[in-house]
């Protein structure tokens, strides 16, 4: 509520400075045009008097065009309205006040001219008037079309937030599952390092990001659920550079990508594989690298949810400036991770 009228307010405020500016140079026209006669009183004042009464009907008719909705595109009412009704009433009016400060009519010929003049004043100013109005209409459009778009990507985002979660759960109970007939005292820990990423989760999906170093706790009990599941097989190190830990990224974001690198390189070898998380600046950019040895393998029995709703709610999330890509090096398979500094 206290936009809208601070809104509105700024809205008058550039009325009113136009109206001032337009006005006048009105004034300051039918001075220079005059300027031959300027030593008479009664025409500086007529000239001024013409400029602050034209401010003052164009005014009580911006009012009653308000009133009625007219000023919607250039109608009738807005060519018709300057013509047969402002330019008569400002020419009658400056008539009169010539004549109060001479007392007499010289002569009446300058009428139809001073009529044309003021036809042609009042139109200008009803089509600049239009114009306004449909430029500052186009931006409240385009400001109330941003806001939904906004509102769109926040569901957008809350929905990619619901997938991703249960899809990291089921790969992380399947864990459980294997462990609770082999050993049930490491299938207890992991349901308690379990129940803390659910925790993590059901409160990082209430934000669109969350700091680096909160991600970073719920990477590093999913890997403690993981080295008990495969023990020496998994070999993990985790490298941040300092300052780099209230980074704002989306929740699970970093997640998706460790749990990719353990179900397509732990996982998928006999011999395991090691896992290597960096984070760095580069440039302009922060560089968030989830390695892992091996190669990229077709994903014949993953459903892609994971790190396909990475890439989108990295881009809801951050913007299209971030980035992320998956590639293959020298024995290593690496996902990294882009952000703008100012992210």
């Amino acid at each position: 509520m206290k936009n809208s009228s601070s809104q509105r307010l700024q809205a008058v405020n550039w009325y009113w400075v136009l109206q001032v500016i337009g006005w006048s140079f009105v004034t300051l026209f039918l001075i220079t045009a005059s300027s031959r006669q300027l030593h008479r009183l009664d025409v500086l004042v007529n000239d001024v008097v013409a400029g602050a009464s034209g401010l003052l009907i164009s005014d009580l008719w911006h009012r009653l065009v308000k009133g009625r909705r007219w000023a919607v595109g250039i109608n009738w009412r807005m060519i018709a309205g300057p013509v047969l009704l402002l330019a008569p009433l400002q020419t009658a009016f400056l008539a009169l006040v010539d004549w109060l400060l001479k007392h007499t009519f010289d002569s009446l010929s300058w009428l139809p001219m001073l009529l044309l003049f003021w036809a042609g004043v009042f139109l200008a100013w009803n089509i600049s008037y239009v114009t306004f109005v449909a430029v500052r209409r186009a931006n409240r459009l385009q400001e109330e079309a941003l806001r939904l778009e906004v509102l769109s990507k926040d569901a957008e985002l809350r929905a990619l937030q619901a997938q991703v979660n249960p899809h990291f759960f089921f790969n992380s109970l399947n864990s459980v599952r294997a462990l609770v007939f082999e050993s049930p005292e490491a299938a207890a820990q992991m349901i308690d390092k379990l129940a803390s990423l659910m925790r993590y989760a059901l409160t990082a999906g209430m934000s669109e990001t969350v700091p680096l170093r909160e991600e970073l706790e719920a990477v590093e009990a999913y890997l403690a659920i993981e080295k008990i599941r495969f023990e020496e097989r998994l070999r993990a190190s985790i490298d941040i550079e300092d300052g780099l830990q209230d980074l704002p990224i989306p929740p699970m974001s970093l997640q998706t990508l460790v749990e990719n690198a353990v179900k397509y390189g732990v996982e998928s070898s006999s011999s395991g594989s090691d896992i290597r998380i960096v984070a760095r600046r580069d440039g302009g950019n922060i560089r968030i690298e989830v390695a892992n040895t091996g190669a990229i393998r077709p994903f014949v029995d993953s459903t892609r949810v994971g790190l396909a709703n990475a890439r989108k709610r990295l881009a809801l999330a951050v913007g299209k400036e971030a980035s992320l890509d998956l590639s293959e090096n020298s024995g290593w398979v690496r996902a990294t991770l882009q952000l703008p500094v100012a992210a």
